[in-house]
């Protein structure tokens, strides 16, 4: 077997997608067109599909006796992930279980759908992927036949049984509620279809000693100001990566977050040390477009490369937990709590629409707990 492809991935235009690259053989070009979505890309010089944990199994499938494929590009959880994936799914791929030019013409119509009413790209290719795999499980059905009683099955017979968690079965609700929105006709009444039970998991919180343990690891000025503004501003990954220089006020003291999850805005307090940390960054690397960039200037950082400076900072210090970026906005809204700053004002600096979400972290502030006295200590 001569023949060998690379694949990583990469957000390209703003989408989740893996790239595909190797020399041009005819043979690879024609199975790289049996995926969904298959796009040529100028920019990187390659194929790319999208990135979702069916494609990465598909490729190594796809692929088999064809080609040799170099996976240096995923994480050991992919490769760990796609092993499980596979034996979940059997001999079959989910690309042998084609949908009907139906059906792939009215998921375009939904793409459209979708954009037209501004939901962001990530949401869009969310809710595309889960609508397909909820309609190549229906392949041998017209959309117009589907009713509530096979939204039951497919939840009994593909997620349940496959132990997909909660959140992935919601997320096909919604995929399904608006899908067939578009569908004119249809026998599945929207408004009958149930959401399951989400589990009641608290957040995962570090205490101050932890957080400061790995804030003061990196001597990088780039990688401590990126983990030390998370936890300052209770920042998503998403929205650091996003952040502009002009999006800082020093003068009011305030960070400017733009089109955040669910594309809102928000106004978010900086602290005069942070500013000190960020005016020290600056004057050290002069980003050009983003306040944080990669390798070549202009470009954002990668979110992966910076989940590794995290990792990085942690293996320096005693902590074991399995602290990930998302522990350091949790911890900032926990120690905010803590301080005595009012729930409301958290809710709006984190950007929740609800306040039910901010209430979580109620459960997990300690301050309160730690006055109540133990029957057992008067024994």
């Amino acid at each position: 077997m001569d023949l060998s492809i690379k694949v990583r991935k990469v957000v390209h235009n703003n989408e989740n997608r893996i790239i595909i690259s190797f020399p041009y053989e005819e043979e690879l070009v024609l199975l790289i067109k049996k995926f969904e979505d298959a796009r040529w890309s100028k920019t990187h010089r390659a194929w790319h599909i999208p990135q979702n944990k069916y494609n990465i199994s598909d490729i190594f499938k796809v692929f088999k006796n064809k080609a040799w494929v170099d996976y240096r590009g995923f994480s050991r959880k992919d490769v760990l992930e796609t092993t499980v994936e596979s034996g979940k799914r059997g001999a079959k791929t989910v690309l042998e279980e084609k949908i009907s030019a139906e059906a792939v013409e009215k998921i375009e119509k939904f793409r459209f759908w979708l954009h037209s009413r501004r939901y962001s790209p990530s949401t869009i290719n969310t809710y595309l992927d889960s609508i397909r795999t909820f309609l190549r499980f229906y392949a041998f059905k017209k959309i117009q036949e589907i009713d509530n009683n096979d939204l039951i099955r497919f939840n009994n017979e593909y997620i349940l049984a496959n132990n997909y968690s909660a959140s992935f079965q919601n997320q096909v609700v919604n995929a399904v509620k608006l899908f067939f929105k578009t569908i004119e006709n249809s026998p599945l009444d929207i408004d009958a279809i149930p959401r399951p039970k989400r589990a009641k998991k608290l957040p995962n919180v570090l205490s101050k000693e932890e957080v400061k343990a790995i804030l003061d690891t990196p001597t990088n000025i780039k990688h401590k100001a990126m983990l030390s503004l998370i936890y300052a501003c209770g920042l998503r990954c998403g929205e650091i990566l996003s952040l502009k220089p002009n999006d800082i006020d020093s003068k009011r003291n305030i960070l400017h977050v733009k089109n955040a999850k669910g594309q809102k805005d928000r106004i978010v307090p900086l602290s005069e040390k942070i500013i000190v940390l960020l005016r020290e960054y600056y004057k050290a690397t002069k980003p050009k477009y983003y306040l944080f960039e990669g390798q070549t200037k202009g470009n954002r950082y990668d979110a992966r490369s910076l989940q590794n400076v995290l990792k990085q900072s942690i293996a320096k210090t005693k902590i074991t937990k399995p602290v990930t970026l998302h522990w350091l906005r949790h911890s900032y809204a926990t120690h905010l709590l803590e301080s005595g700053t009012d729930l409301r004002y958290i809710q709006e600096i984190l950007g929740h629409n609800s306040s039910k979400t901010t209430e979580i972290y109620t459960h997990v502030s300690t301050k309160s707990l730690q006055q109540i006295k133990s029957p057992f200590d008067f024994l």
